[in-house]
């Protein structure tokens, strides 16, 4: 079963919007959407491009930011600074600038800023030699012909880094802002994060704080600041809007905290000198961990972020009417699919901008640029594309175990339970009985194959993706081991055997999650690690992925050889149960017949 992927349909562009803060009038302003890729994976000499940041220049000029990644999409290395920009409010971008050349260094974290009086583009940014991601600088440089052209970049370590802050930096990303209301008007601020000692796991301090500057940008200091030694809450990847009342509000990624929630908030009153309070979580949005945009338009705030509970996936705008501290449960979806990193713009008019990161397969394949107004975003989501989807007829397998969880057999499969490792798979759809959640649980499987090379799964649950609630199971013989995972909203967990057991012997696998452990056995023989806690199927009402038998849900890495006795339990079932237990009995696919049609 492919992993579906199917995409938005883009609304066509119609009448002009109303401005964000105009009230409701006779006038019915009808819906506007429309998007483009700006940056693509494996184009233009880059491997990949990541962290986007977008700001508008004083004469209507949009820049969009991101980092071209030269050798791989990992955090360090080889990456470039780059810009496209575009002079007709997003229809056309041009070519790709260099910004800030990496040189096999880092460059990026880009949070650029609009000085309003000079018409001066403000562009903060990092370093790191190579490789080495705990040794971070702050930069700064300038253009004063909307971003055609850039100044060297200058080094503000001394300003900005203070020596306990030795292990991380890090600006943005995401643009900056430039205070309007109050004492302190014309201020620039930059949110950025930080941590020393390896951060607050490790013992060390970790936390947010604002850089400004009064002079347009030539000097910085560090302004509002919340550290901490203790991982309840631990603010990272910071974005910043004002309030009307002038007051800053910052919204945060919740890196590592033990509070509930994976988003944080704090507010300063004084012009970003001081933080009113300490970092506190939202605990009632739901949200991956991720960084997300915040911006206010009028009396509204709006928070660009996915929006499934766990997983970097269904990119969606949310508003909120109360500064901040609350915000829909559920926002305007702007693409279901995978999705990650984003940064807002008001294009004025009553138009948002949104440059973010997505894909088919994940979330980094482009960075794509998005412009709507406030009709579109108050038309409703509707159901998410695909959904639901029964199985296509075809033979099936039946379940014994009284749910009625038939398989659907795939491929060419005419011997029950013989995988020939092409095109053969059973297909167990996603059913209320199959959901697992935070419990404890137990698979069972009898397998024999002799596989020497490749990876061949077992079983594989629910979703795709390395931050998805999954479960699977597979053999890996030439790295002479059987492997499983489950991933959660709290982390994932995996555990392997010592060999491949691909001796074309028959052996019964059991994977155990129980009381805290997540154990897999071969034949009694067992190996355990600790389980992350939370739920493997959280956020499965945005997909219709089940359970597959002999391939992973996307169609690879299918299994060769035999598989018989499919068991899964919604309880720990210990060894000696085995064999004959009933209880909490979900799924029991003997794989011993192959019926006519589902």
């Amino acid at each position: 079963m492919p992993h579906l992927r199917s995409p938005r349909t883009v609304v066509a562009l119609v009448a002009a919007a109303l401005p964000f803060a105009t009230a409701a009038t006779s006038v019915r302003t009808a819906p506007e959407f429309a998007e483009q890729v700006l940056f693509s994976q494996h184009t233009e000499g880059y491997f990949c491009f990541r962290i986007p940041a977008v700001v508008r220049a004083k004469d209507g000029t949009l820049l969009a930011f991101a980092e071209g990644r030269v050798n791989g999409c990992g955090d360090a290395g080889d990456i470039d600074l780059v810009l496209k920009r575009s002079t007709d409010g997003g229809r056309t971008w041009g070519p790709l600038q260099v910004v800030l050349p990496g040189d096999g260094d880092t460059r990026g974290n880009p949070a650029p800023v609009v000085d309003r009086r000079t018409g001066r583009i403000v562009l903060m940014t990092t370093w790191n030699p190579g490789a080495d991601a705990t040794i971070r600088h702050p930069f700064v440089q300038y253009s004063d012909d909307d971003g055609a052209t850039w100044s060297a970049a200058r080094d503000l370590t001394g300003q900005l880094v203070k020596p306990a802050w030795n292990s991380w930096y890090a600006t943005g990303p995401g643009h900056a802002i430039q205070l309007r209301h109050g004492p302190h008007k014309g201020r620039l601020i930059v949110a950025a994060n930080h941590e020393g000692d390896g951060g607050a796991l490790a013992g060390g301090p970790q936390g947010g704080h604002l850089d400004y500057s009064d002079d347009g940008g030539t000097t910085w200091k560090i302004g509002a600041e919340d550290t901490r030694t203790t991982n309840d809450v631990s603010p990272g990847e910071l974005s910043a809007t004002e309030l009307a009342d002038g007051r800053i509000y910052v919204n945060a990624r919740d890196n590592t905290g033990t509070d509930p929630g994976n988003r944080t908030i704090a507010t300063s009153s004084d012009g970003g000198r001081t933080f009113d309070a300490p970092f506190r979580t939202l605990p009632r949005l739901d949200a991956p961990k991720v960084q997300g945009s915040v911006l206010r338009v009028g009396h509204r705030i709006f928070l660009s972020v996915p929006d499934h509970p766990v997983s970097r996936e269904i990119m969606a705008v949310r508003t909120s009417s109360d500064n901040g501290r609350n915000f829909q449960k559920v926002g305007k979806v702007v693409y279901w699919g995978p999705s990650a990193y984003s940064d807002l713009i008001d294009q004025g008019g009553g138009r948002l901008g949104l440059l973010y990161e997505a894909g088919q397969a994940g979330p980094y394949e482009e960075i794509r640029f998005a412009r709507f107004n406030d009709a579109y975003l108050k038309t409703p989501n509707g159901t998410p594309p695909g959904l639901p989807r029964p199985p296509a007829p075809g033979p099936t397998t039946p379940d014994l175990s009284g749910y009625r969880n038939d398989g659907y057999v795939r491929g060419e499969m005419t011997v029950p339970g013989e995988f020939d490792g092409v095109d053969d798979y059973v297909q167990v759809p996603w059913a209320r009985s199959l959901d697992l959640g935070a419990g404890d649980f137990t698979w069972h499987a009898r397998i024999r194959y002799s596989d020497t090379a490749g990876t061949h799964v077992i079983l594989w649950a629910y979703r795709v993706g390395s931050s998805a609630p999954q479960v699977w199971l597979r053999a890996e013989p030439a790295n002479k081991r059987l492997v499983a995972l489950i991933g959660t909203g709290g982390g994932t967990a995996t555990v392997s055997t010592t060999q491949a057991y691909n001796d074309g012997q028959w052996h019964d696998v059991v994977l155990r999650r129980s009381a805290g452990t997540l154990a897999l056995s071969v034949d009694g023989r067992a190996a355990s690690v600790a389980d992350p806690g939370g739920s493997v199927t959280e956020g499965q009402q945005f997909t219709i992925d089940g359970i597959d038998v002999g391939q992973r849900l996307d169609g690879v890495q299918r299994f060769h050889g035999s598989v018989s006795d499919v068991r899964i339990y919604s309880r720990a079932v210990p060894d000696d149960e085995l064999a004959t237990a009933r209880r909490r009995l979900r799924l029991s696919l003997p794989l011993d017949r192959i019926g006519g049609e589902g």
